[in-house]
C-alpha cells in the first residue's frame, strides 16, 4: 500500500489530510449534513469554518468517530486507519476531546 501522507505527521501534512477528508465529506451528503448539524454550522459556513482554529481537528474526530466512513476513506486514499488519528494528534498538539 502505496501513502500519500507520511506515518508521522508535521503541522502541514495532517493540516493536507484533513482538508482532503474535508473534501470528501463534502461529497457524502448524509454523512456531510451529520458533520454539520454536529459543527453547529450550515453548508454557506463551511468554508469560512474551515479556516477556524480547531476545525479540522473536528473534521478528523467526525472521521474517528464513524467507522464506515474512516473505513472508506481509508481506502480511497490508500491510508492506514490510524493515520487520521495520527494526524489528528499533530494538528492538535495531543489535546484531547472527540466530537461526538
Amino acid at each position: 500500500m502505496t501513502e500519500r501522507y507520511p506515518a508521522r505527521f508535521g503541522a502541514d501534512e495532517a493540516e493536507a489530510l484533513a482538508t482532503d477528508a474535508l473534501g470528501y465529506l463534502a461529497a457524502d451528503l448524509e454523512h456531510l449534513g451529520r458533520f454539520l448539524a454536529l459543527a453547529g454550522i450550515g453548508p454557506a459556513e463551511l468554508r469560512d469554518a474551515a479556516r477556524e482554529p480547531g476545525f479540522l481537528v473536528g473534521v478528523l474526530e467526525f472521521y474517528m468517530a464513524h467507522e464506515s466512513l474512516l473505513l472508506s476513506f481509508c481506502e480511497a486514499r490508500g491510508l492506514r486507519p490510524t493515520s487520521i488519528a495520527a494526524a489528528r494528534y499533530a494538528l492538535d498538539g495531543g489535546s484531547e476531546g472527540p466530537l461526538e
